[in-house]
């Protein structure tokens, strides 16, 4: 049996780091995540600008990962590197992953991890952490397959 590794070396699409200069790219990534998440208001309505996203990509805490098919964006993941204070490392959120619709259980999302997996080791990272809604049953399933389960609570806290 082949390792995931091994699996996805050969699968049909790939994965792209995205930079600044992207931007075509990124919009495609907004679009998955619009679609996946049924909310193309926030994900379309107010796309950052191109000296946003410049800001965005020049701080070097965010990561925008996309998965390509023939140079269209089938899957999508962003995330941020947060520095910690009380060693010197730092840890990864995975804020959004989403797979567009006809391209899911390919293994996309996966290895859309993998990839942030091997950036986290080269940026010196400890751990990744991810959060998935209860009733999410196939982030549930794809995160517990890579990772520890930890139930916590989350809380939205307004700024004023």
């Amino acid at each position: 049996m082949q390792s995931l590794d091994q699996r996805f070396v050969a699968a049909p699409f790939r994965v792209e780091v995205l930079a600044a200069d992207d931007v075509g790219l990124f919009e495609g990534m907004l679009d998955v995540f619009g679609e996946a998440f049924d909310d193309v208001t926030t994900y379309g309505a107010a796309r950052p600008g191109k000296v946003y996203l410049q800001r965005l990509f020049a701080n070097g805490s965010f990561i925008a990962l996309a998965a390509l098919k023939d140079d269209r964006v089938v899957g999508a993941l962003a995330a941020y590197e947060l520095q910690k204070f009380e060693q010197e490392r730092s840890e990864i959120y995975i804020y959004d992953l989403a797979v567009a619709a006809p391209y899911r259980r390919q293994g996309i999302a996966t290895a859309l991890i993998r990839k942030l997996q091997a950036l986290a080791a080269a940026r010196g990272a400890y751990v990744i952490f991810v959060q998935a809604d209860f009733g999410d049953t196939a982030a549930i399933e794809l995160y517990s397959k890579l990772g520890v389960r930890e139930d916590v609570l989350h809380f939205d806290i307004p700024t004023t």
